[in-house]
């Protein structure tokens, strides 16, 4: 008798999430019919799931699998993710300095403080690519950018971290993934890797 491979052969994609896109292959709900789902990006197989999640809003790297320990492995806390964000105001070093102690955020299930972690005000606007929808001009204010490394990942997170330090997130775009940086690539595109490691 033949010996034959049972072993199912997940595949596995880095993205770049453009602006606008939720982090889904399907709708569920009718009030979002007119919503851009990561289907319409590439053919996707049947069972890929996206590894984490990036609002509508946001953007940048997203890992997407058909293996759901793989998944649960990065989502976990042992894994960085690092995020560039665009905030109202010229940040202050205190206000820096108080992400990176952890602040108090709401959560779905009351509140919560964040774990420290790393904070950067960025000396230069990063190399992204442009925006579908723009991002205000300098004429409304000063904007600054700042990259935050986590290992932990509550909805809208960075974007209410910000918030409670008193600079917005005007532009949140994920850039690293652990080892895995989103490079040069433009928004949309999809690559096809034979693994995360």
């Amino acid at each position: 008798m033949e010996n034959t491979n049972n072993k199912k052969q997940h595949q596995h994609f880095i993205i770049f999430k453009p602006y606008g896109y939720l982090s889904q292959f399907t709708n569920n709900q009718t009030k979002r019919t007119n919503k851009k789902l990561l289907g319409e990006l590439y053919n996707f197989p049947k069972n890929t799931m996206a590894i984490g999640r990036l609002d509508e809003h946001s953007e940048g790297l997203l890992l997407l699998t058909t293996d759901g320990k793989i998944s649960e492995h990065i989502r976990s806390s042992k894994i960085e993710k690092e995020y560039f964000a665009q905030v109202d105001g010229k940040i202050t070093q205190e206000a820096i300095q108080k992400l990176k102690n952890g602040v108090e955020i709401s959560t779905e299930t009351g509140k919560y403080t964040t774990k420290p972690c790393l904070v950067l005000k960025l000396s230069q606007p990063p190399q992204l690519p442009k925006r579908a929808k723009n991002i205000r001009d300098e004429r409304h204010g000063p904007t600054s950018w700042i990259s935050i490394t986590l290992r932990e990942g509550k909805f809208r997170q960075v974007r209410k971290m910000t918030t409670v330090v008193g600079y917005p997130t005007l532009r949140l775009v994920r850039v690293r993934i652990g080892t895995i940086h989103i490079n040069n690539m433009p928004a949309g595109e999809v690559k096809e890797v034979n693994s995360f490691i």
